[in-house]
């Protein structure tokens, strides 16, 4: 083979070109062949799903919002308690929260302060106690689908123990899946394991599943399985829940949202385990003055809860709480106000400046 000649007259030799491996081309082809049939038949399923335009069913862990946001359980409280806070900046979002809580009947009194920092794609959450508890949480959003949460709990009490969670959300077109991991040991594998999923399969109805793995000790493990259900209204005004466990365990909700103003909500937990039998209904309702907003509760036990959250301007609020439990002939109370702050002016925190006349 003659040489090249480049511009000085010089011989370059002929550049080698190593063919590819034998082994290595046939490997592939073979790899090729045997994944094109799954392939082929998941590019087809996409297809086919995508041409029913599902929405997306929410999380698992959203599964009773607007349940749990009408009734009381979330939001009851006796005693007096009072919560400051203080704005240090807008964007990123940054602040800090004194909470102060005595005079309960269940709970001593108590100080926690807390801060929070958050953008676009990242939260940042911190709070100690007086008894010297920590708790922390981050939020990473990697993508509009990806979401990774780390939780963790260092506690100075013998009765209770340190917990961390470790968690991961996954938003598809029309499903939602979500991983947790409790306590997760890579030595001995112990731990709380769950995963669960939740399926668009028509426009209003979505079926899921969540499986929790456990195993306290290397030589001890349990796995269960449950089963969700999610109905919403062509209007989304209304929402009907189900879940239901292999102990026998089902819990059922309805919300519905009567007006801009009025919202309802009912919660059925029937139990029909060998060694306990119970039903337990509650019937709450939410209504939404202009600077106020009123919760009433009432279950199958006796007990009837009220609470009053009334707004005085956008720093301040009063709140009131109430329960009285019939068959128990006790009574609860609890007063509370919430103050907020800010060290920036008007116009940082997004207002228009003073003294300028309103736009046309």
């Amino acid at each position: 083979m003659a040489a090249a000649l480049n511009e000085k007259g010089t011989a370059v030799p002929p550049t080698l070109v190593t063919p590819p491996s034998p082994s290595s081309s046939a490997s592939s082809s073979i790899l090729s062949t045997v994944a094109s049939p799954f392939t082929s038949l998941a590019t087809r399923f996409g297809n086919w799903k995508a041409g029913f335009n599902l929405p997306n069913p929410g999380s698992v862990e959203n599964l009773q919002r607007e349940v749990k946001q009408t009734h009381l359980t979330n939001f009851i409280f006796d005693g007096a308690r009072a919560d400051l806070t203080k704005g240090l900046s807008v964007d990123p979002a940054f602040q800090v929260t004194h909470s102060f809580s005595f005079g309960a009947q269940s709970a001593p009194s108590s100080y926690h302060f807390s801060a929070v920092y958050a953008n676009a794609n990242l939260l940042l959450q911190g709070g100690v106690g007086d008894d010297g508890n920590l708790n922390g949480r981050l939020n990473r959003q990697w993508s509009s689908n990806n979401l990774t949460k780390v939780q963790a709990s260092l506690t100075s009490s013998a009765q209770a123990q340190n917990m961390i969670i470790l968690e991961h959300d996954y938003t598809g077109s029309d499903y939602s899946i979500n991983f947790k991991a409790m306590n997760p040991s890579p030595i001995n594998g112990t731990g709380i394991y769950i995963g669960n999923a939740l399926q668009s399969v028509t426009k209003n109805l979505a079926l899921g599943l969540e499986t929790l793995y456990q195993k306290p000790t290397p030589d001890m493990d349990e796995f269960t399985t449950s089963y969700l259900l999610k109905y919403t209204g062509d209007r989304k005004d209304w929402i009907a829940t189900a879940q239901l466990q292999p102990a026998g365990i089902l819990q059922a909700t309805y919300w519905q949202k009567l007006s801009d103003k009025v919202e309802v909500a009912a919660d059925l937990q029937l139990i029909a385990a060998p060694q306990r039998r119970e039903a337990i209904t509650t019937l709450g309702a939410k209504y939404d003055f202009r600077m106020a907003t009123f919760r009433a509760q009432v279950d199958s036990t006796g007990k009837v809860s009220a609470l009053l959250e009334q707004k005085y301007g956008p720093s301040f609020a009063f709140l009131f709480a109430g329960e009285i439990d019939h068959l128990k002939n006790a009574a609860k109370v609890g007063v509370g106000v919430m103050i907020e702050s800010s060290s920036l002016t008007p116009e940082e925190m997004g207002y228009p400046p003073q003294g300028y006349p309103p736009q046309a």
